[in-house]
């Protein structure tokens, strides 16, 4: 396949940023590139265009620069919440990926980040609070806390709510057991008083009669 030398006036991921020169399939170059304003033949004429082109991916790097770092700081305070489906266990089912983050991001705080840019050093399969490394930009790189919480609702075990209402059976009871007792230990208390003033010669009160 035939190859020419072309001069950037544009940034293409993956190919190179303006004043670059690359070395592209002619077709490419021919029926893309220079249709689209992306590049210009190697010529001497275009050659003087360099230093133009060089000033305006200066300024243009510059402030990707400024923008990723101010991201960075904003990124640093934020918690994002990926929520996943868990086992009767606690378990995940699979694991946390950059696509999920970079969703919730969008989501969450309308931050669009491309997922490349999110490096996930170990897989995430736990519950929890993980700190996930953030490529923002070749010299930018910030530390993003992500929450994975389980969207499974906690159960409660039926021997446990059974356990629960017997316990609260026998509370009762046994409240009951005592009010009972303490009545018995009064009616025997004014009974001693009632026989302990008799002994004394102390009438004892006549009941009321009918009328």
């Amino acid at each position: 396949m035939a190859k020419t030398e072309v001069i950037l006036t544009h940034n293409i991921v993956g190919l190179g940023g303006e004043s670059d020169h690359v070395k592209v399939a002619a077709g490419y170059a021919r029926n893309y590139l220079f249709p689209q304003g992306l590049a210009v033949a190697v010529s001497g004429a275009n050659k003087r265009r360099l230093e133009v082109l060089k000033q305006r991916r200066a300024e243009r790097e510059a402030h990707e620069f400024n923008t990723m770092s101010e991201l960075a700081k904003s990124i640093s305070k934020l918690i994002a919440v990926v929520s996943v489906k868990t086992g009767d266990d606690g378990r995940m089912f699979g694991a946390v990926t950059n696509g999920m983050i970079a969703d919730q991001l969008k989501t969450q705080f309308e931050i669009i980040l491309d997922k490349k840019k999110i490096h996930i050093e170990k897989p995430i399969k736990g519950l929890g609070e993980h700190d996930v490394e953030l490529r923002l930009h070749s010299e930018v790189v910030a530390t993003l806390k992500v929450r994975v919480e389980s969207l499974t609702p906690v159960t409660i075990p039926v021997v446990a709510a059974v356990g629960t209402a017997e316990g609260r059976d026998r509370d009762s009871h046994r409240t009951e057991s005592r009010g009972h007792r303490r009545a018995q230990v009064q009616d025997e208390q004014v009974e001693t008083s009632v026989e302990a003033k008799t002994d004394k010669g102390e009438k004892k009160p006549k009941a009321p009669k009918a009328k």
